[in-house]
């Protein structure tokens, strides 16, 4: 009864709690005054301490901070102090639309000059080495300049490149040389298809060394051309050596190239190598040449055009996917183990294909009256083939005459026709 009389004297309020180091203790009131005082309240935050409008924004990823700092130039002045300076409006506007260029619908009738700038900053970014997006970009550039991206390709011994980046390469429109030489494409590769396409009718010169090449294939490669009268109709350097599956017979559909001046099908499957010169003198005025033509250096052949960069991009990507082999360290190891040595086995040399190369090694051709001003030796010969063509041609009948024309209307096959259906 006492106590509360006292504690309502003192206007008691109850017990009171503190709570120091994670434990809850009561303030001892029996005396009547509080021993231990009631610890000040510390200042309630809202945030953490760390807390700061920078800070949220150094919570975004390093592409967003990168395009921040991409606003800016930084220079150091003469004293050593660090300047920054503001870029220009084009400039910030060129690098947005570079990020985001697969966003582009179209750019026909864009400036050229500011669409070379735009496809080197993209190509700075490599957006041309994406997957999908790549692709879309790079098709609308070559859908609005043509052979200003690309206008000769040279992709000798980059079968990597073919495979991987085969429908970016199908994109490219208005080539006028393209060099596949060494890819070991084969006849029914989808690029080979691709090349008598309208969208490569422009090709002059097509270097198709050592691809595994046959007749059905050179059939194939000149059926538009033979019957629609479309294709390679243009071309005009033409390299098919070191293809043994060529034969007499596929000499025979290169007859239809009638802009053809220069002719190489060295290392052929040829048989009568004299019947096949005497009818490239007939048909479309090939003569054979004694020396190499320097038409076939493939040196002459380079990429050119504002995707010069991509193509070395594509090149570098395709290297980093072949790794190599790590197994031959721990194959070795076990053959020093158990006291084995590797086999040696060297090439068996057939001496009957080395006489047939060295027969048939030079067996390139050139158009008389293109090549007379670079072989002044040779007019004779050139100009003895010529006459000779004129008096085959003075000694058909009419009826002869009548008789050729029917065959070549009539040469196609079901095959043929089975093949250009597919157009």
């Amino acid at each position: 009864m006492s106590y509360c009389l006292k504690s309502e004297s003192l206007l008691d309020t109850g017990p009171i709690y503190v709570r120091e180091n994670g434990h809850l203790y009561m303030v001892n009131q029996s005396s009547g005054t509080v021993k231990n005082a009631t610890p000040k309240p510390r200042p309630f935050r809202l945030f953490s301490k760390g807390f700061s409008v920078e800070l949220c924004m150094n919570r975004e990823d390093d592409s967003a901070r990168r395009e921040r700092t991409d606003h800016f130039i930084f220079t150091y002045t003469k004293e050593g102090n660090l300047r920054y300076s503001a870029k220009s409006l084009f400039g910030l506007v060129l690098g947005y639309i570079s990020d985001n260029v697969d966003h582009i619908d179209s750019l026909i009738g864009f400036p050229e000059q500011i669409a070379e700038k735009l496809f080197s900053a993209a190509e700075a970014r490599q957006k041309f080495t994406e997957p999908v997006t790549g692709l879309r970009a790079l098709q609308k550039f070559t859908e609005a300049y043509g052979s200003l991206v690309l206008c000769s390709l040279c992709l000798q011994n980059r079968y990597l490149v073919i495979s991987e980046k085969l429908e970016e390469i199908k994109s490219f429109r208005e080539l006028t040389c393209l060099d596949l030489s060494c890819c070991k494409l084969g006849d029914n590769h989808e690029l080979l298809e691709h090349i008598t396409k309208e969208a490569l009718s422009s090709v002059t010169r097509l270097l198709l060394k050592d691809n595994c090449l046959s007749d059905a294939g050179l059939r194939k490669m000149t059926a538009p051309v033979r019957v629609m009268k479309r294709g390679l109709e243009n071309l005009s350097v033409l390299d098919l050596s070191c293809n043994p599956e060529i034969t007499d017979m596929g000499i025979g559909y290169l007859f239809s190239f009638k802009k053809l001046n220069y002719l190489d099908i060295s290392e052929t499957g040829l048989k009568d190598v004299k019947a096949v010169i005497q009818r490239l003198q007939t048909q479309i005025s090939l003569v054979h040449s004694k020396v190499p033509l320097k038409e076939f250096d493939h040196s002459n052949c380079k990429t050119e055009g504002w995707a010069e960069q991509t193509v070395l991009q594509w090149e570098q990507l395709a290297m980093k996917t072949v790794k190599p082999n790590e197994n031959l360290k721990s194959r070795t190891a076990a053959e020093h183990f158990y006291g084995k040595r590797r086999r040696i086995e060297e090439p068996v040399k057939c001496t009957l294909v080395q006489i047939k190369a060295k027969a048939s090694e030079n067996l390139q051709f050139y158009k008389d009256k293109v090549q007379n001003c670079h072989f002044p030796l040779l007019k004779k010969e050139a100009a003895a083939s010529h006459q000779l063509k004129k008096n085959k041609e003075q000694g058909l009948t009419e009826q002869e005459r009548e008789r050729t024309s029917k065959q070549k209307h009539t040469c196609l096959t079901m095959e043929d026709w089975d093949l250009l259906n597919t157009y």
